[in-house]
């Protein structure tokens, strides 16, 4: 059994303009390095799974909430979420893994997709002309 393949289920908080947040969210996660397989089991609960060796819950939704999504906050959920997050740091440390790499690159996969006046259309020899 692998031990760094985890199964979680996020659930999404109702009052949203999006009726069908899971499957927007498996849209968003989509291309993202470690994630596994993302299942919609309803419009409000998100099935996933991750190598923690390379993405956490934390960084997931962090991106999830990042992007507009407001995930379902009661104090069970808050509480399988603090646990979650000790034990899987408690992983990457026993493995010995960064866990900021990672979560950098699912911020500029995001950064890179959004349209916006940060990018420099010249072609790069007559950037250094005004």
């Amino acid at each position: 059994m692998n031990t760094r393949i985890k199964h979680r289920e996020i659930q999404f908080d109702a009052m949203h303009p999006d009726a069908n947040q899971a499957q927007s969210v498996i849209l968003l996660l989509a291309d993202v390095t470690g994630i596994e397989k993302t299942v919609a089991k309803t419009p409000l609960r998100l099935l996933i799974s991750y190598d923690v060796s390379q993405i956490t819950l934390d960084e997931i939704l962090t991106e999830i909430e990042h992007n507009g999504f407001h995930l379902y906050n009661s104090l069970l959920a808050k509480l399988k979420q603090a646990l979650y997050s000790y034990t899987e740091q408690t992983q990457q440390a026993n493995l010995g893994i960064s866990q900021t790499s990672s979560t950098r690159n699912m911020f500029m996969k995001q950064y890179q997709r959004r349209p916006h006046g940060c990018r420099d259309q010249r072609p790069h020899h007559w950037r250094n002309y005004l």
